[in-house]
């Protein structure tokens, strides 16, 4: 089912089952990429000034900005009061949840699109992609897609295998931001759901027979051209769809 949009609330509410998408423009006006830096930490500021080109260099900024925005509103502080840590894999952590219940984010970015997602006290993963050529893509399927996978997808239209390859893609990329393992985790040690027309789940891990069952998964599109995904620990879950504008 697509996705539809919203514009969020005035007041900003993520209940305990519930899961709060985000998707936001990142070519913003030099204004407001000036207000967003005004926010962001000192390291974050470093890493801003690392960036060759002043295109990534705003869009890094933007993303970095709107997350604490939106945090900002969940937790109901300042953005600029918002501290991160980070897992040895580089999964961001809040250091404060200023004596509210933790929440739990991801957060990925393709050119000009970023994607958030949002939930309390469970583990959640999001990736997007833009649509593109992608001269690797059988090599990549070969070396990091599970036995299945790539059986499945050597039957696969050749006029369908760019879209169905960044749709597999973003999910399993998801996954492993929701573990927290990045791609220290093996890719082709887990299967995901690979049949047109039904239901996305995680359908099997190596060596943990249980662990399929304990993540939901879904599919969305954020924009025309672009495919992505989100994981996140658990299931029954009502998910939101949001529009980042400002």
């Amino acid at each position: 089912m697509r996705a539809v949009w919203n514009a969020p609330p005035t007041h900003f509410l993520l209940s305990k089952k519930g899961v709060q998408i985000w998707r936001a423009a990142l070519d913003l006006p030099s204004s407001r990429v000036e207000e967003f830096k005004e926010t962001l930490s000192i390291d974050e500021r470093s890493r801003a000034g690392r960036f060759h080109f002043e295109e990534d260099r705003r869009r890094f900024i933007a993303r970095r900005g709107i997350l604490r925005l939106i945090l900002g509103c969940y937790l109901s502080v300042e953005p600029g009061a918002i501290r991160f840590g980070y897992e040895k894999n580089g999964k961001p952590r809040l250091q404060n949840a200023f004596g509210k219940k933790d929440i739990q984010f991801s957060l990925s970015h393709s050119e000009g699109l970023a994607l958030y997602v949002f939930s309390r006290d469970h583990e959640v993963g999001v990736d997007v992609e833009r649509i593109r050529e992608f001269p690797e893509m059988e090599k990549i399927v070969e070396q990091f897609f599970s036995v299945r996978e790539r059986v499945v997808f050597g039957s696969v239209p050749i006029s369908e295998r760019k879209e169905t390859f960044f749709s597999w893609w973003t999910r399993k990329e998801a996954f492993t931001k929701a573990t927290g393992d990045g791609l220290s985790y093996p890719l082709d040690a887990f299967d995901i759901s690979v049949t047109p027309g039904k239901s996305v789940e995680l359908l099997k891990t190596l060596g943990d027979a249980q662990k399929g069952s304990r993540w939901s998964m879904w599919d969305v599109r954020p924009a025309e051209g672009f495919g992505g995904a989100f994981v996140v620990e658990g299931g029954s879950w009502e998910v939101q769809y949001w529009q980042w504008s400002g």
